[in-house]
C-alpha cells in the first residue's frame, strides 16, 4: 500500500488526513495518509528510511522553508516562492530523491479569484510574513494585485499594524491573514488591524480554517466586508498535491 502524509509541528489543527481518507475511500484508492509531528525537519529522511511506501509529503508550518535544503531539486515556482509544502519521493534502488513544489498557490488563486472585482481590489495588506505568505505575494503579484506585508516587528519595506492608517486601509481593501492568529484553540485572538475602516469594497480571506469563522473574518463581516476562510484552499492544494505526487 502506498503512503502519504504530512510533516508539521504541531498538527492537531491539519484537516489533510481526513481529506485524504475521504478522497481514497471515494476513488477505491488504495493508500493511507498519515500525520508525521517532527519539531525538528532534520529528521525528515530517517522518516522517509523509516516509511519505504511514503511516496509524497504535504508540508507545513513550521518547515516549509527549513525542508528546502534537504531537497534534491525544486519546481520553478516553488524556487520563485522560497517555500515548498510539496515533495515527491521517487526511490530507485538504494536511492531516494526529493523534489519540491508549492501547491499553496494554486490553491489560494482558484479559491480567490471568483470574489476578485479588478476595477477595486488593486492592492492587498498581507498579515504574517511565513513560508505561507511568500505563496500568497507571488499569486496575487502574478494576477497584478500589489502587495506589502504587515509585521508586528519593524523591517525595511514592511508596514507594521501601528501603521495601518486610514489611506492605507481604504487603498488596500484586499486583506489575507496568513498567520496562525485565531486558529483553534486560539480563537478568541485576532490580527490587530483597524476593523472600524473597513467597508463592503474589502476582503478579508483567512489562510485558517478552523474555526470556519475566526474572529478575523467575523469582525469584518460585522462591517460588511467580503469574508472567506482558508477551507476552499485546502481543498485545493491538496488535489493540487496529489496531481504533482504522479507528475
Amino acid at each position: 500500500m502506498e503512503k502519504y502524509g504530512l510533516i508539521g509541528y504541531p498538527l492537531g489543527h491539519s484537516f489533510s488526513a481526513e481529506f485524504f481518507a475521504g478522497k481514497f475511500r471515494n476513488e477505491n484508492i488504495d493508500a493511507a495518509y498519515c500525520n508525521y509531528e517532527i519539531p525538528d525537519v532534520k529528521s525528515l529522511p530517517a522518516l522517509i528510511g523509516a516509511n519505504p511506501e511514503l511516496r509524497g509529503i504535504n508540508v507545513t508550518i513550521p518547515h516549509k522553508q527549513a525542508v528546502i535544503p534537504l531537497l534534491d531539486e525544486m519546481s520553478d515556482e516553488a524556487r520563485a516562492i522560497g517555500a515548498v509544502n510539496v515533495v515527491r519521493i521517487t526511490r530507485k534502488g538504494d536511492t531516494t530523491y526529493l523534489k519540491g513544489y508549492n501547491s499553496d498557490v494554486i490553491g489560494f488563486c482558484r479559491s480567490i479569484t471568483p470574489l476578485l472585482r479588478p476595477e477595486i481590489h488593486t492592492q492587498a495588506l498581507i498579515l504574517g510574513t511565513g513560508g505561507a505568505s511568500k505563496a500568497i505575494v507571488h499569486g496575487l503579484e502574478k494576477m497584478g494585485i500589489h502587495t506589502r506585508y504587515v509585521s508586528r516587528t519593524q523591517a525595511q519595506g514592511r508596514l507594521t499594524y501601528e501603521d495601518l492608517t486610514p489611506e492605507i486601509i481604504s487603498t488596500h481593501r484586499v486583506i489575507v491573514n496568513c498567520s496562525p492568529v485565531g486558529m483553534y484553540p486560539h480563537i478568541e485572538e485576532y490580527p490587530n488591524i483597524p476593523y472600524h475602516l473597513l467597508t463592503p469594497n474589502h476582503l478579508l480571506y483567512d489562510l485558517v480554517y478552523n474555526p470556519q469563522e475566526t474572529k478575523f473574518l467575523q469582525l469584518g463581516a460585522e462591517q460588511e466586508a467580503v469574508t472567506k476562510n482558508g477551507l476552499e484552499m485546502l481543498h485545493l492544494q491538496a488535489l493540487a498535491s496529489w496531481d504533482f505526487w504522479h507528475e
